[in-house]
């Protein structure tokens, strides 16, 4: 069986549920147009979202077929995305993590500040931190394309795209020129790609 890239998004309902739910279609269907077989969900667990309620999204990422396709929440996660850093104070965030990890956060602190709020740090490969808020300035409340629908707003026009800039850069799971070709602000997702902050850990 091929082995399966499960990166896990936590978001915080309405407010960035489209934030969260980009960053899981961007990532897949970046690698779908590089051949790849992809998955992107919502955890059923968190729904129905409520404001401000953190909650999950989900992608994976594989050469071969996925046969863990009916598995409705990933276990094991190797990238791990925050679109709102407050959420690193009350929540194990790396949860299932079994290490050699990635970490990316949307936030204007350091690397080293936010590791302060991580437990179980130990599993981190790598942390990445992009000001996203402040490359995009734009957070997208919309559920058109909840659920299969059509998203009417467009894949990546807020904060979303700087931090997908971020994933790409720092995990090498997709290329740049492949969510160029998905996220509608290119001009963030670049900003994103080129500004992140990575720190090493292992």
């Amino acid at each position: 069986m091929a082995h399966v890239h499960e990166i896990t998004i936590w978001t915080r309902g309405v407010e960035t549920d489209k934030e969260g739910r980009d960053v899981a279609n961007g990532m897949a269907k970046a690698a779908d147009k590089e051949g790849k077989f992809t998955q992107s969900f919502d955890n059923y667990v968190d729904l129905p979202d409520r404001v401000n309620v953190p909650l999950r999204k989900y992608a994976r990422i594989s050469d071969a077929d996925i046969e863990m396709k009916y598995d409705y929440e990933n276990e094991k996660p190797e990238v791990v995305v925050v679109v709102d850093a407050t959420i690193v104070k009350g929540i194990n965030v790396l949860r299932g993590m079994e290490g050699d990890g990635i970490l990316v956060v949307n936030t204007r602190r350091s690397p080293d500040e936010i590791l302060k709020f991580i437990p179980e740090k130990a599993r981190l490969k790598a942390i990445a931190c992009v000001d996203a808020d402040g490359i995009s300035g734009t957070s997208t409340v919309d559920f058109s394309g909840t659920e299969g629908g059509v998203d009417a707003v467009g894949l990546g026009s807020g904060i979303a795209a700087p931090l997908l800039g971020a994933v790409a850069r720092a995990t090498g799971l997709v290329k740049l020129e492949s969510l160029a070709g998905v996220v509608q602000d290119k001009n963030a997702l670049f900003k994103g790609h080129e500004t992140t902050v990575i720190k090493t850990l292992h």
